[in-house]
């Protein structure tokens, strides 16, 4: 298990200068999934990696884990997407890209690379947790602990005033559950990574984030059998996001609005993120 104590802190950066950026999209690029969104459009494709065929470590499979382990087909993947959504004239645009709170530097400089391919003016990078707490919007005011159970990973982030307090990190997710038990591996993780933090935490953040109930996304959040169980075993409430396994990508579509609409470019939102 990783967590935030053995790494560097990770936070939105970005490329200055969003001056006549006209177009934009919001990518979360997954491990079995990559979504899409695109102002006026929500979510424009979910698109199932393992469709795409010629990877060297297996059939779709460019992302595994929080990695890249397939750059030139994981770039294909990608080349694709911004066709679609932006046309093959990228000048002027902006792309806001979540990733893995605790993502590896491997990672994080392999993804800006290949989307700085893409031909972007600005790449915001924007950390999973903070981007579904984005989506979740004014409610999780103060302490928010948010867990995210994906295909391949699982992470645990306490954000105080916005900003990461403590994050865990687990290569244990959907895909390692067997269809035919309980999720108790999935669960068990869970538990584990919250109760570290717990036992380090000295300013009561991750108490007071418990008694305002666990904020889950990712595709295990929308699976009962996960949540039920994560919240008699916490006995506190949990909170499944809206469309928890789109709530990322919508997240980091709020923050892409915010930087068009402050070039001057977006129509204020109507409410619908996805």
């Amino acid at each position: 298990m990783r967590s935030l104590h053995e790494g560097r802190r990770l936070g939105p950066s970005a490329r200055r200068g969003h001056r006549g950026v006209t177009r934009g999209l919001a990518l979360d690029l997954g491990s079995s999934r990559t979504r899409v969104w695109v102002p006026g459009h929500g979510v424009l494709a979910d698109t199932d990696v393992r469709d795409d065929p010629g990877t060297e470590s297996g059939p779709g499979r460019p992302v595994r884990r929080g990695r890249i382990v397939d750059p030139e087909s994981c770039g294909r993947l990608l080349g694709r997407i911004a066709d679609t959504a932006l046309g093959t004239d990228r000048t002027d645009t902006v792309i806001v890209v979540s990733h893995p709170v605790l993502a590896g530097a491997r990672h994080r400089a392999e993804a800006a690379e290949l989307i700085a391919g893409l031909g972007p003016t600005t790449v915001i990078a924007l950390d999973s947790a903070r981007a579904a707490a984005a989506c979740a919007g004014p409610r999780t005011g103060g302490p928010l602990l948010v867990v995210d159970i994906g295909a391949g990973l699982t992470e645990a982030t306490v954000l105080v005033d916005g900003q990461i307090r403590d994050a865990r990190q687990t290569e244990t997710g959907l895909d390692d559950l067997d269809p035919a038990r309980p999720p108790t591996a999935v669960v068990r993780t869970v538990l584990d990574m919250i109760t570290e933090m717990w036992k380090q935490d000295r300013h009561g953040a991750v108490l007071g984030a418990l008694r305002k109930g666990p904020l889950l996304t990712g595709g295990g959040a929308a699976r009962t059998d996960i949540t039920d169980r994560i919240a008699v075993r916490l006995g506190v409430p949990v909170r499944p996001a809206d469309d928890p396994a789109t709530a990322v990508v919508r997240g980091a579509g709020l923050v892409l609005s915010s930087v068009l609409r402050r070039a001057g470019t977006a129509p204020a939102p109507t409410g619908e993120t996805g």
